[in-house]
């Protein structure tokens, strides 16, 4: 065969379109699409014709006798029972690169704020393995996070993962905006999971702000939108994290909330036939919580440091998905509504939060004078309500006295406002001072 033939009929070969494997929608229940084909694998993404040149993106969540399982990523309109189903033999991808610093993504790693495409991009799996425990380095570096109550009393390290636990409305989103605002590291990565639309911008411009936003990346799956996106919402933050962790940056990964996140996994399990166990709670749930939680940690070409709120029901500590978060994590803050009721911004309440890495990150004489600290503070605790009713007699117990006379300078310590940061050297220096005894400390000027 001539030379010049050959080329003609390669030519012509890559002119024929491939060999596509596909399948035809038979049943739509729920959220559910259900198809007659193609092969394809769980978690493979897979495209559904909804009209002549228009398609819906939809992923292998499982299989029912021989037909396949998908959830859409969009809007079903338009769909129809034959409609074609493509698969494309890849699982869910994101695009990242350096440009997307500044940005604001939707759920499925695309750009929402109208700017160009991000430029040098490559791409990296949605969903990927945790890694071998073997190649995580020891937690041994502070996180400076700007916040005088958490840097002083519940000291957090590069590549922990700490919970924010509170009820509605007590003040989680605004404790995040103010640690992306304050903290120390390379760069933000945010995901709004199942907030509601008006909040995004809200959290942008306030929370944020400009100065908050150059060195952060938003993700923004809203309430609205189908349960699989608000999944997909939190994996692609934590592959945004993946990412510049493997550039040798140390990161910070805020997901505001997780608990959403188990909502919509709750939502897909139970619309494939998965059975309710733990109050309404499918065990699929509970099998994904580590899954994406453990893909943050201290590695050895960079970190994530992750900070995970958790909506507590009727604000229940126990509940089912604050009690699972609460055994995966490596400290949590518990946010009071009787604290944000007193005006005590930040609402944490430092008895009931505990960062389990505090001990191996920070001195002998920070590490006493936080032990003094909340020993003070929950002596008043335990006898608020008989100081308050005036049942307690000056004298009659010395360590409540003391407790008495330091109350004012300890609520004084925890409150900070929005705008200002406090970095962990100043922090120690505060919580030592305040704690000092009476008269020691004269002169120094007040904590403000």
């Amino acid at each position: 065969m001539a030379q010049s033939d050959f080329k003609r009929i390669l030519s012509a070969l890559k002119k024929i379109p491939p060999l596509t494997l596909e399948g035809r929608v038979t049943k739509v229940t729920g959220l559910v699409i259900e198809g007659d084909g193609p092969a394809a694998s769980v978690g493979e993404v897979c495209r559904v014709m909804t009209g002549p040149g228009q398609s819906l993106e939809a992923e292998v969540v499982g299989f029912r006798d021989k037909a396949i399982q998908l959830m859409p990523i969009g809007d079903m309109t338009g769909l129809t029972p034959g409609s074609r189903i493509l698969a494309t033999g890849q699982p869910a991808m994101v695009t990242v690169g350096p440009g997307l610093l500044g940005r604001i993504l939707d759920g499925r790693g695309q750009p929402m704020d109208n700017k160009p495409p991000i430029p040098d991009a490559t791409t990296y799996p949605v969903k990927a393995a945790p890694g071998n425990p073997l190649f995580r380095s020891r937690i041994t570096k502070v996180m400076d996070v700007g916040v005088r109550a958490i840097n002083a009393l519940m000291t957090i390290g590069q590549g922990q993962r700490v919970g924010i636990f509170a009820g509605s409305g007590v003040g989680k989103s605004t404790l995040m905006g103010m640690i992306a605002r304050h903290m120390r590291a390379d760069v933000n990565v945010i995901a709004l999971i199942g907030e509601r639309g008006r909040e995004v911008r809200e959290f942008i411009e306030k929370d944020l702000g400009p100065e908050g936003l150059k060195r952060s990346v938003v993700v923004a799956a809203t309430s609205e939108q189908p349960a699989l996106v608000r999944i997909r919402g939190a994996y692609v933050a934590t592959a945004l994290a993946e990412y510049f962790r493997d550039q040798g940056q140390h990161v910070i990964l805020m997901m505001d909330s997780a608990t959403r996140f188990a909502y919509a996994a709750r939502e897909v399990g139970l619309s494939i036939g998965e059975p309710a166990t733990t109050r309404g709670y499918t065990p699929s749930v509970f099998a994904q919580l580590p899954q994406l939680l453990e893909r943050a940690g201290n590695w050895e070409r960079g970190s994530v440091t992750g900070l995970y709120t958790v909506l507590v029901e009727g604000d229940d500590m126990n509940e089912p998905v604050a009690d699972a978060m609460r055994s995966i994590l490596d400290g949590h803050m518990v946010l009071r509504r009787s604290l944000a009721d007193r005006n005590q911004f930040p609402a944490l309440d430092i008895l009931s939060s505990i960062s389990r890495l505090m001990n191996d990150l920070v001195d002998k004489d920070h590490l006493r004078a936080s032990g003094r600290f909340k020993e003070l503070l929950a002596t008043y605790r335990h006898n608020e309500d008989m100081i308050n009713i005036g049942a307690y007699q000056k004298g009659s117990s010395q360590e409540i006295d003391q407790a008495i006379l330091y109350f004012p300078k300890l609520i004084n310590f925890l409150k900070q406002p929005f705008d200002e940061a406090c970095p962990v050297e100043l922090a120690k220096e505060a919580l030592i001072k305040v704690v000092a005894p009476m008269g020691a400390s004269e002169g120094t000027p007040p904590i403000r």
